[in-house]
């Protein structure tokens, strides 16, 4: 089907990650399927045309002037990013991820000359990473990948899609984030079709970024600037911080038809006691939480998943979708997401499926920008939604 000239059947197929991109829209005078339990979901439930010009492929000229979709009970309201204050009320708390995109990028030879590249999901030590790899031929345990600068990674294990590696060679002393920020490059998304640029460098950070180990940014932060900051806070809104260092499986569809077959990817985060304490003033005072970005939820409700809200660093493998009781979190501040994402289910869990799928086809029929640098969202959670 041609993008923007009409709806199609929910059930599709196999569709890859830069497709064109569906999701099932209700036809006027017929009510969507109400589907109750996490096995029947589909991930083609998930799905939605957008033509490919709404991809942002650069940030706005000035971070807080993108715009800024309102989803509520009311329906949707179209707003700009600096009417945030208006929304907020004294007395509310916005939850942050201070996480910081490092360099994760990286280019090499094998031993036998074949070109490799790669992606660092996680650095686990000052000489260990867990890494995607990509090349022609796999690479075994104990063989060696060379880089221009005389070092080497020795390829220590496979376990799924990610390869252990160790750092060695041309001395000592320089540990692996340290060596990323030598060698690497900035890995934007997939969708975006330009190298990295010094623009990137720094619009692809948040301003408040501060603890390395992300492979992409958690981009609801983009649209602040010290001067936004200064602004909520001003208006009595309290602010908190989390790190949830996001990987790369944040940019994957899911690959599986039935949601109940999918094997979520792990993130690690770390909740500190002063933002525990921060959520515990907050529902004293009667005042919202409002997670900025689905990293920062998702860190919230995993820290919860006992049932009380607990402080430390874990790893999670949450996976929220339609049906999920949220603990935590009021409200959202997110970005649009990639079709048939974990992302999106989440965002439909959160304020019910049809509403987004309302709020989607507004959006686009408004000429929304999407994905990393584009447009923003702020959402009610639907406290109705089973």
């Amino acid at each position: 089907m041609v993008p923007g000239a009409g709806l199609e059947p929910a059930h599709c197929r196999q569709r890859q990650i830069l497709s064109l991109m569906r999701l099932p829209i209700s036809p006027p005078g017929q009510q969507p399927c109400i589907i109750m339990r996490f096995m029947d979901f589909c991930t083609s439930d998930f799905d939605y045309i957008l033509p490919s010009h709404l991809i942002a492929q650069t940030p706005t000229a000035v971070r807080r002037a993108s715009r800024l979709l309102h989803l509520s009970g009311r329906g949707v309201q179209d707003r700009w990013f600096v009417q945030l204050p208006e929304l907020l009320s004294a007395g509310d708390l916005l939850v942050f991820n201070d996480t910081r995109v490092i360099k994760a990028r990286v280019f090499g030879r094998k031993s036998s000359g074949g070109r490799i590249e790669a992606l660092v999901e996680r650095v686990v030590s000052a000489s260990e990473a867990w890494v995607q790899i990509r090349a022609s031929h796999a690479p075994r345990a104990g063989g060696l990948i060379h880089f221009s600068d005389g070092r080497a990674w020795e390829v220590l294990e496979k376990s799924e899609d990610l390869y252990r590696v160790g750092l060695i060679g041309a001395g000592t002393g320089v540990d692996f984030h340290a060596w990323l920020e030598q060698v690497g490059s900035l890995p934007l998304p997939p969708y975006i079709e330009h190298p990295a640029s010094t623009v990137d460098a720094e619009r692809y950070q948040t301003v408040y970024a501060r603890n390395p180990g992300a492979v992409a940014a958690p981009t609801a932060g983009l649209h602040f600037d010290e001067a936004m900051m200064e602004t909520v806070r001003a208006c009595g809104v309290e602010t908190a911080s989390l790190t949830l260092h996001v990987g790369a499986g944040t940019f994957q569809p899911v690959r599986v038809e039935r949601l109940a077959e999918h094997h979520m990817h792990a993130e690690w985060f770390n909740l500190p006691a002063e933002t525990v304490e921060a959520v515990r003033r907050t529902r004293a005072r009667g005042g919202r939480v409002v997670a900025v970005g689905t990293t920062s939820l998702r860190a919230l409700e995993a820290a919860a998943a006992r049932g009380e809200l607990c402080a430390g660093a874990q790893e999670t493998r949450l996976f929220i979708t339609p049906g999920y009781r949220f603990q935590v979190v009021d409200r959202l501040l997110t970005n649009f997401h990639l079709p048939r994402s974990t992302l999106l289910m989440l965002v439909s869990a959160f304020a019910g499926m049809d509403a987004v799928r309302q709020a989607y086809a507004h959006a686009v029929a408004q000429a929304y920008r999407f994905f990393s640098y584009g447009d923003a969202m702020l959402v009610e959670r639907n406290k109705d939604e089973v």
